[in-house]
């Protein structure tokens, strides 16, 4: 009786092992397809980006083919080669059964540690390849910083809105003023842009403008920008999507935050957005309804005005030039209503062109070794297009104006430029701001500012005024200097930390919509 349970024993363990030995060689498949489709796709990004974008990618209009090459590399072909390995091992115990030879250990000695370190090796190098590519070992530093974002955090205060005004805010998808550079490249790709926001005329840039450290992807552009905080999970769970509150059907994304569409809303403002995307992609939309915009129209809205499949592109979304049209019909409406009813009103749009693998539409002709530099200009020239509208309608006069990169150009594998950027020293991001009245002679921005002052530079460019200038962890451009409470004083080393920081605190309460004051 006892010989009986000792072989079922040992039987059971057998199983037990085989079991886990496959699933460790499933495992370490499974990260190296994702860390080397990562890479392909987006380059190195963060665990954040990782568990808060990547998992919010959309079939229709989010991505497109990226969510069946997700599926298939990363979930089904990993499975189909453990499954042939097992198979294979099996097939050949099989026939040593039939040869006689149950156990090969005798005439092939190194077989199994030779198995062994093979399927380490695998385990090894996915769980390696993947930790590296998306910055695990940076996201266990931040889990320990002695920093919180809520320690800095200022709740926006507006003192005045005497002067208040029009507003359309446009991002550029990977709208990086790198690329302006005629050396590096065959053109200047934002030279229709250029000409149509010229300084003699009264536009103005945030010279050295930067990407927040930490950010790099649409969403954190948008949350950057607009709330003045870098974009992070709640931190006391680790940042997974449903711990962020955008699982489906979710009701707030960063409820707890006041952002630009809340402060605005506030003021009595119109807040309106326009994207050819899915705006469902990474809960773009619940953000933006989650903070004070009434209306955010995408994909669905552009396919029920009856536009044709040519003017869309089958993995994001509309043209650009389409986008713009539509834009300058909705600014004709909302300027007649404000001028109606005396109610403000914010435009905020993303374009879609310049995102990669670029697509060519007909209205883009290529006269660039490189599609992707002919693309860029092209997509600028569409936007010019939309400033030149404004212009001839009388609407710069009342309405302020703010063109802003959504963050650097991604540097992926298969993304292009890598001779021109991998190695630049100091890569910026695109950005034009119209002020009626104000001009670069009267009224200088802040360089080297990064995203986050963006958020109350964008209030007071509104014609608010805010108290210190601050707002999140941001303080507007148009301050000449910084208050020495503000993140921004503080040396740059400390900075980073903090803004690689979890903020458990601070994120609970953001996400639970619970408010932000400590």
């Amino acid at each position: 009786m006892s010989g009986r349970i000792l072989y079922v024993t040992r039987r059971v363990g057998l199983v037990a092992a085989h079991i886990l030995v496959y699933a460790l060689i499933w495992l370490g498949l499974a990260a190296l397809i994702a860390a080397v489709g990562i890479r392909f796709f987006w380059g190195e990004i963060s665990v954040g980006q990782m568990l808060m974008n990547l998992v919010s990618v959309e079939t229709d209009g989010g991505g497109g083919a990226i969510v069946w090459i997700g599926i298939l590399g990363i979930g089904v072909v990993p499975l189909l080669i453990t499954v042939a390995i097992a198979l294979w091992r099996s097939s050949r115990r099989r026939r040593r059964l039939r040869n006689g030879n149950p156990d090969s250990r005798g005439t092939q000695p190194f077989m199994r540690p030779l198995s062994t370190l093979l399927v380490a090796a695998v385990v090894l190098a996915g769980t390696t390849a993947f930790a590296t590519t998306v910055g695990l070992g940076d996201y266990i530093k931040a889990a320990n910083s002695k920093y919180d974002v809520g320690d800095y955090y200022v709740e926006p205060t507006v003192t005045s809105a005497d002067q208040k005004r029009n507003l359309v805010v446009i991002y550029l998808e990977s709208g990086e003023a790198t690329l302006e550079d005629d050396q590096l490249f065959e053109k200047d790709a934002f030279a229709p842009l250029k000409e149509a926001t010229k300084a003699e005329e009264g536009w103005q840039t945030v010279a050295d403008f930067q990407q927040y450290e930490g950010g790099g992807w649409t969403m954190a552009g948008l949350a950057s920008t607009q709330c003045g905080i870098p974009l992070k999970g709640n931190g006391a769970g680790g940042g997974s999507a449903t711990d962020n509150g955008i699982d489906e059907g979710a009701e707030t994304y960063l409820g707890g935050a006041t952002c630009v569409g809340d402060v605005l809303d506030e003021q009595g403002y119109t807040n309106v957005f326009l994207g050819g995307a899915n705006p469902s992609f990474a809960a773009k939309d619940t953000f933006l309804y989650s903070h004070g915009y009434s209306a955010v129209k995408g994909l669905s809205d552009w396919r029920a005005a009856g536009e044709p499949e040519e003017n869309f592109r089958k993995d994001w979304g509309l043209s650009d030039q389409r986008l713009m049209a539509h834009a300058r019909d909705t600014l004709d409406d909302l300027h007649a209503e404000a001028e109606k009813t005396g109610r403000p009103f914010n435009l905020t749009m993303l374009t879609l062109d310049t995102h990669e693998p670029v697509h060519i539409y007909d209205y883009c002709d290529v006269d660039t070794d490189s599609e992707v530099t002919s693309v860029f200009s092209c997509s600028m020239t569409q936007v010019a297009s939309f400033i030149g509208y404004m212009k001839e309608q009388g609407y710069l006069d009342d309405t302020a104006v703010v063109i802003m990169g959504d963050h650097l150009k991604h540097m992926s594998a298969g993304d292009a430029f890598h001779e021109q950027l991998d190695d630049h020293e100091n890569r910026t991001i695109f950005n034009r701001i119209w002020v009626p009245g104000e001009t670069p002679a009267n009224s200088t921005l802040r360089a080297g500012s990064d995203q986050l002052n963006m958020y109350p530079t964008i209030l007071e460019a509104a014609g608010l005024t805010l108290e210190g200038g601050e707002a999140g962890l941001g303080v507007s451009a148009f301050a000449s200097e910084v208050p020495g409470s503000s993140a921004q004083a503080m040396d740059q080393e400390a900075y980073t930390e903090l803004l690689g920081s979890l903020s458990p605190r601070f994120y609970a309460k953001a996400w639970a919509g619970a408010g932000t004051q400590q």
